[in-house]
């Protein structure tokens, strides 16, 4: 979560880093339905087993991970980042930059690369502490941005979906075996938007698929509180019409974060910080979505219980506000080098008071 959006945007060319930073999120899209499908496939162990192969089978992907991990090189930001007079790296950056380009002719991004990086050096002289430098007045956009995209990403709702999707579907009247079964097809449902949204967003643009998903995921929470609210009774469940109405609303909810919230999420933090504050940047932008899942993983069913289809409102209701929020206060950041994402706070109508 901390490192492979930024190694993806420094990694990828700037006309398709969109594409590259949200097959992050399609992986935890496909992983999440395989977990799904395993889950599917050993409750009905006997013995007490099932979790138990379940949980074990967590280990094989993990060991992937990690070895696949030691055959990665340094992006050439890193490398130019951390060249010095006794170890000059700058030869291997231009090198790998060369073949991850597939070109010879990569003196115009070196160049700029290298004048990010002394930049970056001058502002890291009078203050060494990234915590501290991205407090300052000239970082606020970037700041506000690390805290707000995560936060509202979360209370999206897409997590009680995704934590809670058997339970909610028990309890509007499914089985224990067709809640599953539905949880599997809210998952390939979200795989399957995510990869469009691969495939879109560096022609549309960010703002465009915020906007667009945020609209979607709105009018959806609104529906299915109206069906819950009318249609389900203190005790029992909904007759099968209103569940498979529910199941189609969650389906299109589902597809609205796959298309906006759940990649860009990742993708606009990753490539919005400039070199030096990239890393403080990005670890606040996952310590806030932690919390914030935390939070909303352990008050959900306490909330559902007071509030039942009410809860439906409450998180239509924060859609409604961050899409509200994209579209007066987040500049575009399609086709924008890394190095010259700068520019875009002080061109922003609201942002370019704080930026010098």
């Amino acid at each position: 979560m901390q490192s492979v959006p930024l190694y993806l945007s420094e990694m990828a060319l700037p006309k398709y880093r969109g594409a590259f930073n949200n097959s992050f999120q399609f992986s935890i899209g496909v992983g999440a339905l395989i977990a799904t499908l395993i889950n599917f496939g050993t409750q009905k162990i006997r013995g007490g087993w099932g979790w138990r192969v379940s949980l074990a089978m967590a280990g094989l992907p993990s060991f992937i991970l990690t070895a696949g991990a030691i055959a990665l090189p340094d992006t050439p930001n890193s490398l130019i980042q951390r060249s010095t007079p006794t170890k000059d790296l700058l030869p291997k950056a231009k090198m790998l930059l060369q073949r991850v380009r597939g070109t010879q002719n990569v003196d115009v991004e070196i160049n700029d690369l290298i004048n990010a990086s002394n930049n970056s050096s001058n502002l890291a002289k009078t203050n060494t502490d990234q915590f501290k430098r991205i407090l300052h007045r000239e970082c606020r956009p970037q700041l506000v941005m690390s805290i707000a995209i995560p936060f509202f990403q979360q209370v999206t709702g897409i997590n009680v979906i995704a934590f809670y999707a058997p339970l909610l579907f028990r309890t509007i009247g499914l089985g224990e075996s067709a809640s599953l079964l539905s949880a599997v097809l809210t998952g390939f449902v979200g795989m399957s938007s995510t990869f469009i949204s691969m495939l879109v967003v560096d022609r549309f643009g960010r703002r465009a698929l915020f906007i667009f998903g945020g609209l979607q995921m709105f009018f959806c929470p609104l529906c299915i509180g109206v069906v819950l609210a009318t249609q389900l009774p203190d005790h029992g469940g909904i007759n099968k019409t209103y569940a498979c109405l529910v199941l189609v609303l969650i389906c299109i909810y589902v597809v609205g974060f796959g298309l906006s919230w759940g990649p860009l999420g990742w993708l606009v933090p990753s490539e919005i910080f400039q070199m030096e504050i990239r890393s403080a940047g990005q670890s606040i932008t996952v310590a806030v979505s932690f919390l914030f899942t935390f939070i909303v993983a352990q008050t959900f069913l306490a909330m559902l219980c007071n509030m039942k289809a009410g809860i439906f409102f409450f998180f239509g209701g924060w859609v409604l506000v961050m899409t509200g929020f994209v579209y007066w206060f987040l500049p575009e950041t399609r086709n924008i080098p890394l190095e010259k994402m700068n520019q875009i706070w002080k061109d922003h109508w609201f942002w370019c008071r704080f930026v010098d």
